[in-house]
């Protein structure tokens, strides 16, 4: 800096300015300085800086599956966000598993981030309350605290799981499949208890509907659950499917496609999270639309807010409602 001042002919200080308060600055002093910054090659040490001010200006995201496109429409919402707070973000794949979970969290806490966006693997929240070095800002995406001492930001699944199965019964069937695992994610429990509140509401038995299990929220898994359907007894088989995420639904019409079968007429198939493929799917898939992007942009304005530690910041549970979005793959059946 003092090589660039000199260079400019100005203060220390008025270089600091141009590079962190510009609007102090005149025209002609900024341009000077700038070229002088250009002329040297000159690059900030922001580690230093940081270790100056004692704060960050990054922070993270720690996403539970980086393949899946839900999570990246919501980074995309979380760095429109932290880009006009002129912060840099990270983002973390902890792949559903806790122990890499872990690791990132506690590199995150050595690097002295801002602050932390996650979707936990674990909803209740212990491996986050057990870290050591506590004090780092934490807000949770995509998941719903009942701590009133933390932020979070989700959608209503289960409210969405019962959008999902009541259109599915208004249309005509009486047998529905749920697709979705592990059953210890609470995004799949909390809309496989919404597919069975739509089913009481509608007064059908709760063995209306048929859940199979899956291992993972992949299309894979999708296809597997497909064929597993399509090879039940005529007189069992469901009619429709109530997939946990767009992936699984994806899988199941591949599956369809490969075993001759057709959607919505053999299989009605309904999906979640509303992704960019569902409607570009060979059959548009009819899908429970989540407002990804508002997710990660409220969730890191919660965070910032949290990290500036400002005596009137109130701890929110954002929780927004699903829309349920009808395309092909869903018809009325024929009785």
């Amino acid at each position: 800096m003092k090589d660039v001042a000199a260079r400019a002919g100005v203060s220390v200080g008025t270089v600091s300015n141009v590079l962190n308060h510009p609007h102090l600055v005149s025209e002609d002093t900024l341009r000077r300085v700038r070229a002088a910054i250009a002329e040297l090659g000159f690059v900030r040490n922001e580690t230093a800086r940081q270790l100056r001010a004692g704060r960050s200006r990054t922070i993270a995201y720690v996403v539970m599956d980086a393949a899946n496109p839900f999570f990246n429409d919501v980074a995309r919402g979380v760095e429109d966000a932290a880009r006009a707070e002129g912060i840099a973000v990270y983002l973390c794949n902890s792949n559903q598993d806790a122990d890499r979970e872990r690791e990132y969290l506690e590199r995150l806490r050595e690097q002295r981030v801002q602050g932390v966006l996650i979707t936990p693997i674990d909803p209740t929240g212990r491996l986050l309350a057990e870290m050591p070095g506590g004090g780092m800002p934490v807000v949770l995406v995509d998941c719903h605290s009942t701590d009133p001492t933390c932020c979070s930001v989700a959608v209503d699944d289960e409210l969405g799981g019962e959008l999902a199965v009541a259109h599915l019964l208004a249309t005509g069937h009486e047998r529905v499949a749920f697709v979705g695992g592990p059953l210890s994610v609470p995004q799949v429990v909390e809309r496989h208890r919404g597919a069975l509140r739509a089913l009481a509401k509608a007064g059908r038995p709760a063995d209306a509907l048929v859940t199979l299990e899956t291992d993972a929220l992949q299309v894979a898994e999708g296809r597997r659950a497909g064929e597993r359907l399509a090879a039940l007894p005529e007189a069992i088989r469901p009619t429709a499917a109530f997939c946990a995420n767009d992936l699984l639904a994806l899988g199941v019409l591949q599956a369809m496609t490969r075993l001759g079968r057709s959607v919505p007429a053999d299989l009605a198939v309904v999906g979640y999270d509303d992704i960019e493929f569902a409607e570009a799917a060979a059959v548009p898939l009819t899908s429970v639309r989540q407002p990804r992007e508002l997710l990660g942009r409220t969730a890191a304005q919660l965070l910032f807010e949290e990290s500036a530690d400002e005596p009137g910041h109130v701890h929110q549970q954002v929780r927004f409602r699903p829309e349920l979005v009808v395309r092909a793959s869903t018809g009325r059946r024929e009785p």
